[in-house]
């Protein structure tokens, strides 16, 4: 049986990262996929990785996870060096990856977590009832004596999800663990993650494209683009950064060609949009002095203007601020 999780030593991370480097050869040459990046997740945060398709987030995931294995680097888990010991830290973390090879699919739901916990050296008889709130919590009550064969996507997912925490691990890899998900599941394992959190002091890494989870669960978000970490900071601070800077504008009709090109040049122009009775565009200014510059502009190139309205920020007007940037790199072969 395997042994039972522990708290790491006191003050360490939970999960370290330093110096990780992972490069490939693809089409064009040797490619590198994570570049030089380092960091470091306490016990019980929940982290968000997020980065454009391409930007590096499987490949440190599988890499931490031990997947892969690094060109350069260290990364231990628990205090384990997952690339000299990976199957000990295996005591210490579950992950559930995108795709459909999480869960065995002649087995039910129920049957599921009953292995996975039996793997991991837990008794699934004493746990029973923890398995029937999981089960509970991710709206599988109906099909949890099913073959997992004959799930659909969203329920394999689930299913796949609930292998993962009947392993009651103190670390969670969770890759878009909403895809596929209904709202009301999804609002229920926002809850049950949290509370995995708050009550177990679990540690949880999610990667997702949807901005609105990674805002509502993690305390803080590692953006990746480029193989590179670009931002590193809690959410609330992130937000704060941005705030009170972008300014959504609708002009009554179509604005001097120019004008477009001159805004661009001169500040931070998103979402160009034109319809058949006005233009629409969201402008980042830094400061007063900016917005006034941005006005005369306006006023200087005979632009009427309907509205300019201040926007709240959020994630994923960070996320797009942090990673518009040069063109990704080609699809990879790892070598």
């Amino acid at each position: 049986m395997c042994p039972r999780s522990t708290d790491p030593p006191e003050h360490e991370p939970v999960v370290s990262v330093t110096g990780l480097t992972k490069r490939y050869t693809g089409e064009s040459g040797r490619v590198t996929a994570v570049d030089n990046i380092s960091f470091d997740i306490q016990p019980g945060q929940i982290v968000g990785l997020l980065g454009p398709n391409g930007a590096g987030k499987t490949t440190t995931v599988k890499t931490v996870l031990g997947l892969i294995t690094p060109t350069h680097g260290d990364i231990s888990i628990h205090g384990i060096p997952v690339h000299e010991a990976r199957s000990r830290t295996y005591n210490y973390v579950s992950a559930v990856l995108e795709g459909a090879r999480n869960v065995y699919w002649r087995l039910s739901a129920r049957e599921n977590l009953a292995f996975f916990a039996g793997l991991h050296g837990i008794d699934p008889q004493a746990r029973v009832d923890r398995h029937e709130a999981i089960i509970d919590t991710l709206g599988l009550t109906g099909k949890a004596d099913e073959p997992a064969k004959n799930l659909s996507r969203g329920m394999k997912q689930k299913v796949a999800l609930g292998c993962a925490l009947a392993r009651e691990t103190p670390v969670l890899f969770l890759d878009e663990p909403m895809l596929g998900l209904d709202v009301e599941t999804t609002r229920d394992l926002q809850t049950e993650l949290q509370r995995l959190v708050q009550e177990e002091g679990k540690t949880i890494v999610i990667t997702s494209h949807d901005m609105d989870i990674i805002e509502v669960v993690c305390d803080r978000v590692i953006v990746l683009n480029d193989g590179e970490i670009v931002a590193d900071d809690s959410v609330d601070n992130l937000l704060d950064v941005f705030q009170s800077q972008s300014y959504r504008v609708q002009l009554t009709e179509t604005p001097p060609a120019h004008l477009r090109e001159q805004l661009d040049t001169r500040f931070r122009l998103l979402n160009w949009r034109t319809d058949t009775d006005c233009v629409e565009f969201e402008i980042g200014l830094a400061g007063s002095e900016e917005f006034f510059e941005c006005v005369d502009i306006l006023q200087t190139a005979e632009a009427t203007v309907r509205s300019f309205t201040e926007i709240d920020p959020d994630l994923e007007d960070v996320f797009v601020e942090l990673t518009t940037s040069e063109s990704l790199p080609p699809e990879e072969t790892e070598s």
